[in-house]
């Protein structure tokens, strides 16, 4: 991860949204319920919990109601030897994230999700799963609209900090 670049208050509520939705999953929670616990968590200081920001909530609120068709746009663009459920599953969060951003958040353009899944990609995954989450986002974004210009690997958007 280039240091130079800046961590901005959707970057830090997205990476709060794969945390709840890892947690959530991992534990076969309601993810939005986890969202709520935090946040009555947070509303004691001596709890140490960090305020869960609104953003936060809408990405795992959006996350939630839209899980079916997330993961069956990520499927259909996932190699013929991979299943959703054989992936790492922060790789999944991540691609959940971005996916929804993409397809059902019309305020983020694509570069910018694309950009900020593979920062967290290369925080949480290693250098393995940039790649595949970058084919895959991408190519969620060009069913989307085909008239998408191709996003460059290294993610970065010119004069775009992480958002």
């Amino acid at each position: 991860m280039a240091h130079h670049k800046q961590y901005g208050a959707r970057y830090k509520a997205r990476r709060r949204a794969v945390d709840i939705l890892f947690e959530a999953e991992t534990r076969d929670l309601d993810p939005v319920g986890v969202v709520e616990e935090r946040a009555e968590l947070s509303a004691n200081p001596a709890n140490e919990v960090a305020p869960v920001a609104e953003y936060t909530r809408v990405i795992v609120g959006g996350v939630a109601e839209k899980l079916d068709d997330i993961d069956d746009a990520i499927e259909r663009f996932l190699s013929a030897d991979w299943a959703l459920d054989r992936l790492p599953a922060v790789d999944r969060q991540i691609l959940r994230v971005g996916a929804w951003e993409i397809l059902f958040n019309n305020d983020i353009d694509a570069p910018v999700a694309i950009s900020n899944a593979l920062a967290m990609a290369e925080e949480y995954a290693g250098s393995a799963a940039p790649p595949y989450i970058h084919a895959v986002l991408d190519d969620i974004v060009h069913a989307a609209d085909p008239a998408a210009p191709a996003i460059e690997e290294t993610g970065d958007v010119p004069g775009e900090e992480l958002e």
